[in-house]
């Protein structure tokens, strides 16, 4: 399930016994799981601390408590201290942490949800924007809500047209139009005034 290299196991184990407790272990958890925002936590944990479902992972002198929730999104997950010229940097691997792509015996409702999820909206955050799936009309029609930085945009049309569209469509043939509807004029805080 979770391969952790030897030096990241002495690195843990340092830790531990800096901290001067026998009994503690690590937890690992996903916060955020099967999102784009999906990120790993890790915390010293006493076994009161745990709640009992966790997966045990033994290691060389401790234990990583996995959370139950978050353990198939780690599934084949690689913990590995990696040094570098400035130092060492603990990092973890999970290719299923952000979740996967629905097969294509998914609806097109899902299939262009995670699309916007793991696509879309990782490049519209950098300006503090998002976009959201409405619906899709009986058409063929995608109806979609911008939010954050990109409602009330002055260039939310050409993210549109030129993006989002563009990639919808070449990704699933059976989208005939995509519509926005956002109403702009009520926007706080655009990243681009009109």
């Amino acid at each position: 399930m979770i391969a952790i290299d030897h030096e990241a196991q002495s690195y843990f184990r340092r830790l531990i016994e800096q901290q001067g407790e026998d009994t503690l272990g690590v937890r690992l958890a996903v916060a955020h799981a099967g999102t784009p925002r999906a990120d790993c936590k890790l915390e010293f944990c006493e076994p009161d601390d745990l709640r009992g479902d966790e997966w045990v992972v033994e290691c060389e002198g401790f234990r990583i408590y996995v959370d139950a929730a978050s353990a198939p999104y780690l599934d084949d997950a690689e913990i590995a201290l990696v040094k570098q010229a400035t130092g060492s940097q603990l990092t973890i691997r999970a290719p299923s942490i952000k979740g996967r792509a629905p097969g294509g015996d998914a609806s097109l409702i899902e299939r262009v949800r995670h699309l916007l999820d793991a696509e879309v909206n990782p490049q519209l955050a950098s300006h503090g924007g998002r976009v959201a799936l409405e619906g899709i009309d009986a058409e063929g029609g995608v109806i979609l809500r911008f939010g954050g930085g990109c409602h009330g945009c002055g260039m939310v049309d050409a993210t549109l047209r030129g993006g989002i569209e563009k990639t919808l469509r070449e990704r699933f043939p059976e989208i005939t139009a995509v519509h926005d509807a956002t109403d702009h004029a009520s926007g706080t805080n655009p990243y681009v005034r009109r």
